[in-house]
């Protein structure tokens, strides 16, 4: 049974990549094939497809970034290393041969994603502290559900808002140069963040046993001391991986960066002007543009999303290595 799913999942596919009309007949093959197997070897049954989707997973993303790649490579032969590092004017021209510079949009979205890191991070573990540590249960199953539904609000409302609320509040009372900066992009791309690492924090901080916390109050501790000096520390793996994951989200946010910033491309003087004309992300770059893009400009397009994926990738990695330093630590491993 496991070598009729295989195949007929193998043929499906092969026949899918090279258009064939037969497509749909392994198809129904490992569909009927399932089916059989389902009513009679259950077991057997799910362990199969339980693989096949792990491998699945595992194909569609390295065809995923296998395709990114490859489209990334006319810009790389045309550009070279300046794609990443060009600083001179022009940045970013179809004429005069084409001359696409990613650098602009990498320092955009630093500091889009510094501004919402110093939002989301010391709020949501604050959020995440009270709703575990702090609130009376009423309240709290009223806070969660509240947080946890703020994840399911369509980031372009949160471009709307951002826009017609935040970007006019600032032009108006505060004369910044334009009426979008990168300034209240990352405000509320930071509030987009809070109910990531809100929720994933206060996860980790429940899942600590509640030995240890009775321990340490049976030592004489207070509840805050018990929370600041046992609780965090033994959550910090998951409350760092729940900032990570919010900083990742900050940092792949699309629509409400790009409804708010101006589309100038070029460098903030001094670099840590968030107020400045110029107002461009990776992936604003990319939504705003890739409709109309084709050649050369859209191969740039695709490197900045491989830019963008090894970003993205780096914090996972980090992420990874918290926890298990974390793990280590507590665990009473040398370090």
């Amino acid at each position: 049974m496991h070598a009729l799913v295989f195949l007929t999942v193998a043929g499906t596919f092969l026949l899918f990549l090279v258009g064939s009309r037969w497509t749909v007949l392994p198809f129904f093959g490992f569909l009927v094939t399932v089916g059989v197997g389902w009513s009679r070897y259950q077991a057997e049954a799910a362990k199969a497809l339980s693989f096949l989707t792990t491998v699945a997973t595992v194909l569609i993303l390295s065809l995923i970034i296998a395709f990114l790649l490859l489209r990334s490579i006319p810009i790389l032969e045309h550009m070279g290393l300046e794609l990443l590092t060009r600083t001179a004017q022009p940045l970013w021209t179809s004429s005069q041969g084409g001359v696409y510079t990613l650098t602009p949009m990498m320092a955009g979205t630093a500091l889009t994603t510094i501004i919402a890191t110093a939002i989301a991070a010391p709020l949501g573990i604050a959020g995440a502290v009270f709703v575990s540590e702090i609130a009376p249960d009423t309240v709290r199953e009223v806070i969660k559900p509240g947080i946890e539904l703020m994840a399911g609000i369509p980031s372009i409302t949160y471009g709307f808002i951002g826009l017609t609320i935040v970007n006019q509040y600032l032009y108006v009372e505060f004369r910044t140069p334009t009426i979008g900066n990168y300034f209240a992009a990352g405000i509320m791309i930071g509030i987009m963040a809070l109910p990531t690492v809100v929720t994933v924090a206060e996860d980790a901080l429940s899942a600590v046993p509640e030995s240890i916390k009775s321990g340490a109050q049976a030592l004489g501790s207070t509840e805050w001391q018990t929370t600041k000096s046992v609780t965090i520390p033994a959550a910090l793996s998951g409350i760092s991986a729940g900032v990570l994951l919010g900083v990742g989200r900050a940092m792949g946010e699309t629509m409400a960066a790009t409804v708010m910033l101006s589309h100038t491309k070029g460098f903030p003087n001094p670099f840590v002007d968030v107020f400045s004309n110029y107002g461009e992300t990776l992936t604003t770059v990319i939504a705003f543009e890739g409709g109309n893009a084709s050649g050369i400009h859209m191969s740039a397009l695709f490197a900045g999303g491989v830019v963008l994926f090894v970003m993205v990738m780096l914090l996972s990695v980090t992420s990874q290595w918290i926890e298990w330093r974390m793990h280590r630590k507590l665990g009473g491993e040398n370090a």
